[in-house]
């Protein structure tokens, strides 16, 4: 046998074809009806998936958009949120928690995170809250809700809006309650890579308040609530029926892939806790009474770039989520905030690495991956 036909096959950071083999004769079903329908941006299909994806995270109002980004944004801009204002969040997150909030002339008061989970600490946004704070924008991170009964003890009595930023945590709950339906807003992201992924772009905006989820739905068709007639000055970000049709397929299928994946990380539980590794290695940690969805399975790793490139060279996928912290970025330098603001996601940033993280990853492709990582630190 050759040396190339006794290599083991790659283990990918995430495998969308093997989700894709699965559920693949049910997708095109889909999209040829829609396409046959002739009905191609919201519509039936799109109010069939609102429908059925409301009633899957527990709220009364599912408002489907253009993408992730998107959903943030309106979510602000139903609140008002405008020059003058401010909004707290997170510096370690996806660069539209906070691109939105400058897209609307309003500032972004960063808060550090907390080194046990990488989520928002809600003393560090008690600290930062002024006068001119209108919201708090929390990131349910890698799947785990951030500290709402904590956030909401700050915000309700200062009146304080709380929206939460979702894009990774559908199907996730804190204290028995579902993300997307516990702040003011909820944000999500269908994003193909996500857990509950699109075949392009998506996004969701959640909410409890009636009013709100009619303000959501009038900003992203131009603000006008009939045709050529603008109530407002909104944005065009409609789903396409495509997108709606492909995501309430995969809806069906997102509670058997969730325990799938809560299945893995409890395997590399497991095996990183036979290797040993607790001196170089940082595991999950999961918050007592909070549904981790495992979006992703984010370790700390001392000499993380090392690691990289030896697990890369074995054949093994990883990422990470987030090299370089917001507050660091290039365009917000504006916002005046140096190295060593924020020590914690400086340093999240430094350390994290996503391991292969997907519902078809079998047991031994993660043996595979411990072993390679035991392997590093042992040589």
């Amino acid at each position: 046998m050759s040396a190339e036909a006794a290599a083991p096959r790659p283990v990918p950071q995430l495998d969308l074809r093997a989700q894709y083999e699965s559920i693949g004769s049910e997708l095109e079903a889909a999209v040829v009806a829609v396409l046959r329908s002739g009905q191609y941006v919201l519509g039936p299909a799109t109010e069939s998936f609102e429908r059925a994806v409301a009633a899957y995270v527990g709220v009364p109002h599912a408002i489907a958009v253009a993408s992730g980004s998107d959903a943030v944004l309106l979510a602000l801009m139903a609140l008002d949120v405008g020059p003058g204002d401010e909004v707290v969040t997170t510096p370690f997150s996806f660069f539209a928690t906070v691109s939105s909030i400058t897209r609307l002339g309003a500032t972004p008061v960063l808060a550090d995170i907390s080194p046990r989970d990488f989520l928002i600490d809600p003393p560090a946004v008690e600290a930062a809250i002024t006068p001119r704070t209108r919201a708090i924008l929390p990131v349910h991170l890698y799947g785990q809700c951030a500290d709402l009964t904590a956030l909401d003890a700050i915000a309700r009595p200062r009146r304080l809006a709380i929206v939460e930023d979702a894009a990774q945590a559908i199907g996730a709950t804190w204290a028995g309650r579902p993300a997307g339906g516990i702040g003011d807003l909820g944000c999500f992201s269908f994003y193909p890579t996500k857990n509950l992924g699109a075949a392009g772009d998506a996004g969701l905006v959640t909410t409890l308040d009636a009013r709100l989820a009619e303000r959501v739905r009038r900003l992203r068709v131009h603000g006008s609530e009939r045709r050529y007639v603008h109530i407002e000055v909104g944005i065009n970000s409609r789903m396409d029926a495509i997108q709606a049709a492909v995501l309430e397929v995969k809806l069906a299928h997102l509670e058997r892939w969730t325990e799938a994946r809560r299945r893995c990380a409890a395997v590399y539980d497991e095996f990183f806790a036979a290797a040993r590794l607790g001196d170089v290695l940082g595991l999950p940690v999961v918050a007592p009474g909070a549904r981790h969805i495992f979006h992703q399975y984010v370790v700390r790793a001392q000499r993380r770039d090392e690691l990289r490139s030896h697990l890369a060279a074995a054949g093994i996928g990883t990422e990470v989520y987030y090299p370089i912290p917001l507050h660091l970025q290039e365009c917000f330098a504006d916002l005046g905030y140096r190295r060593g603001d924020l020590p914690e996601a400086e340093r999240a940033a430094d350390e994290v690495i996503a391991l292969p993280m997907f519902p078809e990853l079998r047991r031994e492709q993660q043996a595979r991956v411990v072993d390679a990582i035991r392997r590093f630190y042992a040589g």
